[in-house]
């Protein structure tokens, strides 16, 4: 396969977006195709909102936002790309047929990523001439910004398709992550899902409000998590004697009810009651101001973190390193 040079993107609202400002932004093409009749306006909208934090972090000498282009059709898009990224909703129907659409039109070396958030290759797989080439690239939103990429293959998905794809993924600033099996949620979307079942079951049962639910990882473990991860934050809390120390002292509150791991009903009450909660939060703030919001305060996190060496600050100093 020859270098990526033109990447093509089927499906530009948000994830689509942070997948355009994040190619332009290390000097690649871009061609997008998205149906909705303004579609355009809302991709280009979505790369200029994060163009001042790109230009922050470090553009590649060749970046441009002038580099991304619309076409008018999902075959034009795979016919002119080195690599396509879907980003349509998670309808297990449209994937299939997308998939066949991109596949069939695309020549036989280029890689199809999805970026579903928890379905299964194989099964994007089934209409497909050439199945090896076809696979999952999860990233998390702000794609632009967080550099985790879960790479899951389905049962025809080739090896060398998925070292590709995580080289091409590194190459564009991110931390690729091998999934080793093929499981619903991939890895991190099953964590966050655990944590947004019992937050919702919290606001149900009157326990708290979305904002106190915010604030009690915001101020606490949501800053640990930052850069130690789940196992890592753990074992520090074993003391000198570690992870086995802390799992003969805790261990037992397993048994406890501290957690209703199943989803709770999923009331119109509870719908309200949350999304009362979050438009007391957002009122004072427009959507795309805390976007940038929440980019400023990743980047300082990451520059924090890059002084170490630690997690997401190591994949930002590879990036700036590249881009000089």
């Amino acid at each position: 396969m020859s270098e990526v040079k033109t990447v093509g993107l089927v499906g530009g609202g948000v994830i689509g977006g942070g997948w355009a400002a994040r190619c332009l932004a290390n000097g690649l093409d871009v061609i997008a195709y998205d149906p909705a009749p303004n579609g355009e306006a809302i991709l280009r909208g979505k790369v200029a909102n994060a163009w001042p934090a790109l230009t922050r972090i470090g553009l590649h000498p060749d970046a441009s936002q002038d580099r991304l282009r619309m076409a008018s059709s999902i075959e034009e898009v795979a016919a002119a790309s080195d690599l396509v990224q879907e980003s349509v909703p998670e309808r297990l129907d449209l994937k299939i047929r997308i998939h066949s659409q991109i596949d069939a039109a695309a020549a036989p070396d280029v890689l199809i990523c999805s970026s579903t958030s928890g379905l299964l290759p194989s099964d994007f797989q089934a209409e497909c001439e050439h199945p090896e080439r076809v696979l999952v690239g999860h990233p998390f939103n702000p794609v632009y910004l967080l550099p985790l990429v879960e790479i899951v293959g389905g049962k025809k998905t080739a090896q060398e398709a998925r070292t590709r794809a995580g080289a091409f993924y590194e190459k564009i600033g991110m931390y690729p992550v091998q999934c080793r099996t093929e499981v619903e949620g991939f890895l991190s979307d099953r964590l966050q899902e655990a944590l947004w079942r019992e937050n919702l079951h919290m606001l149900a049962e009157g326990h708290a409000t979305t904002k106190e639910m915010d604030d009690v990882v915001v101020y606490g473990p949501g800053l640990r998590w930052a850069f130690m991860g789940v196992n890592r934050t753990f074992a520090l809390a074993g003391g000198d004697q570690g992870m086995r120390h802390f799992m003969e002292q805790f261990g037992p509150a397993l048994k406890l009810p501290w957690t209703k791991l199943e989803a709770p009903e999923l009331t119109e009450e509870l719908i309200d009651t949350v999304v009362k909660g979050t438009e007391e939060q957002l009122a004072d703030i427009t959507i795309p101001e805390m976007e940038q919001l929440r980019d400023n305060c990743l980047i300082e996190i990451m520059e924090a973190l890059s002084k170490y060496r630690e997690g997401a600050g190591e994949v930002l100093l590879r990036l700036r390193e590249k881009n000089q």
